[in-house]
């Protein structure tokens, strides 16, 4: 089988047989050419897309600080600001990997802060829930 492998802006032309590749050819690759403007466009189209809210800053003061163990999407938020918690609690259901993992209060205590929301996308360490 050939195949055509593009790889750091250069393409591979790649036979494989049974376990052996063999390089065929290589080139550099072509960037596409940029789609033509809509002749037409209404002036609430080309108005560029709202960019997101910045995330709330985090009191660390507040209390401790439950942060994403690994990336991923925030898919369920389970607690508010001002909620009383118990040691073990779902706080949040974190997406990764196309696994739902729940993220736990460490503590009993009040939520003094939610500064995630569902829908959000986080990266490791990224906090979630503060809670007092």
């Amino acid at each position: 089988m050939k195949y055509k492998v593009t790889l750091n802006g250069k393409t591979y032309e790649v036979e494989v047989e049974h376990g052996k590749a063999v390089l065929l050819d290589e080139y550099e690759a072509l960037a596409p050419a940029p789609a033509a403007a809509a002749p037409t466009a209404s002036p609430a189209a080309a108005a560029p897309a709202a960019s997101p809210a910045p995330a709330a800053p985090v009191d660390l003061a507040a209390g401790e600080t439950v942060v994403a163990p690994m990336p991923g999407n925030i898919i369920r938020v389970d607690v508010k600001q001002g909620d009383t918690v118990k040691s073990g609690q779902i706080l949040v259901i974190l997406e990764a990997m196309k696994m739902e993992n729940e993220i736990v209060a460490p503590k009993d205590g009040t939520v003094a802060q939610v500064v995630t929301s569902k829908g959000s996308v986080v990266d490791t360490g990224a906090p979630l829930v503060v809670i007092a």
